[in-house]
């Protein structure tokens, strides 16, 4: 058995402990959808793009999906595009998903990263349980995942899936995945349903939009269906976040002020790559 891991990140202090969002008056959520997320560590699903809209920025991912492909860079290479590329950009800074965000987060919001996780038709890889602030070299933890369905995701296509309640307990111990595994990422945690239960599938029509807390578990399996499944993960945070290893150099205001003058803010790129 491989030994535990307690922190990815030992030599930097880091605040992994989840922090209740206090709003009595949402403006875009309600107040049931608010304490879902402070109970459970999620928010699905949530109307945000018509089909007309989600299958003309389908149409695009196509295209960048398929370059990416004949180059041998696979489905989980889209990573961070949001700098240069006008498409990505203004899906970080659409009102609606802000509106919903802000409700989370208050009236200054930053993005800092994005990452599609698109499984071909086929995909023997998995997703391991993980909590995604486990990586991340940011203190505290408050980064809000906004998931954005491009195609339409469900269990026999690898939705992704939730340990209700796992946020609750900070930073959880994981091993490092084998070759085995064939896992996307590198964190593995044993017995995920000690932390919360039996896991909720996040499906999801194009479209649509889930929240969810970055120490959430999550995952997903093996997409052994004829039919891809692809998401867009936009990561949000309040100005008070803060960064180390240069992280904040990715980053771009969407909404409101950032008075800590920490993170950079990357205008709106003229062209794609």
């Amino acid at each position: 058995m491989q030994e535990e891991i307690s922190d990815a990140h030992p030599d930097l202090p880091r605040d992994l402990n989840f922090d209740p969002v206090v709003n009595e008056t949402p403006k875009a959520l309600n107040n049931k959808q608010i304490r879902c997320y402070n109970k459970k560590g999620y928010i699905f699903p949530i109307e945000v793009f018509s089909e007309t809209e989600i299958s003309t920025h389908r149409e695009y991912f196509n295209q960048i999906i398929e370059t990416e492909i004949q180059n041998e860079r696979g489905g989980y290479s889209i990573n961070g595009w949001h700098r240069h590329d006008p498409h990505i950009y203004d899906l970080i800074v659409d009102s609606r998903i802000l509106d919903y965000v802000e409700d989370l987060l208050g009236e200054n919001i930053i993005c800092w990263g994005t990452h599609y996780f698109c499984k071909l038709p086929g995909d023997s890889k998995r997703v391991s349980f993980h909590q995604d602030a486990s990586y991340w070299p940011l203190t505290p933890s408050k980064t809000v995942t906004v998931w954005l369905a491009i195609d339409d995701t469900d269990v026999e296509n690898s939705a992704m899936k939730f340990i209700p309640e796992s946020h609750l307990y900070g930073q959880i111990n994981y091993q490092h995945s084998t070759l085995e595994e064939q896992n996307v990422l590198n964190q593995t945690v044993d017995s995920p349903e000690n932390y919360g239960g039996t896991p909720v599938y996040v499906e999801l029509k194009a479209g649509q939009i889930s929240l969810h807390s970055d120490l959430i578990l999550h995952g997903s399996d093996p997409n052994l269906s004829d039919r891809r499944r692809c998401g867009l993960t936009m990561r949000f945070a309040p100005p008070e976040v803060k960064t180390y290893h240069g992280w904040n150099q990715n980053a771009v205001i969407c909404r409101g002020i950032d008075s800590t003058n920490h993170w950079i803010n990357n205008p709106r790129p003229n062209k794609s790559e």
